[in-house]
């Protein structure tokens, strides 16, 4: 079998995570969608469950976080080009998010983060194949890149 993943974030509006989310050209489950919760399909082995914030309290003992005042994790989802993570981010800009940095070039990586009406991080990156096989140094030295990592 493999391995699936399922992150669950808090929202204080389902509808609009929704909205949201298909903007960035995801697809409801509706066997897993309901009043306190959506799945969200990234692809065939991520998915979002969006839950109401009362729902997502259910499933722990801990204080459920405001995403907006505080960050619990990022979420990185890589792209198949720099153009695919400019795309992402125009969609979710237009639906939306928010940019709360300015786009990371590392040479071997293009980064750009998108929060979520939640304030809920996610960072979408495109990395060169032969560096993800050769590692950053490496890759960059091959480049012919003066900087280090």
């Amino acid at each position: 079998m493999v391995t699936k993943i399922f992150v669950n974030l808090p929202t204080a509006d389902l509808e609009r995570s929704k909205a949201f989310y298909t903007a960035l050209g995801c697809e409801l489950n509706p066997l897993f969608t309901d009043e306190n919760a959506a799945c969200i399909v990234w692809s065939e082995d991520v998915f979002f469950m969006v839950l109401t914030r009362e729902y997502f309290g259910t499933f722990t003992e801990k204080t459920v976080v405001d995403a907006k005042e505080s960050a619990q994790v990022l979420v990185a989802l890589s792209r198949d080009s720099r153009d695919d993570v400019d795309a992402i981010l125009a969609a979710g800009l237009a639906a939306g998010g928010i940019e709360p940095k300015d786009a990371q070039d590392y040479g071997f990586m293009y980064s750009r983060d998108l929060e979520d009406p939640d304030g809920n991080v996610l960072e979408f990156l495109y990395m060169s194949e032969q560096a993800g096989e050769q590692g950053p140094e490496a890759y960059l030295a091959e480049q012919g890149a003066t900087e280090s990592v």
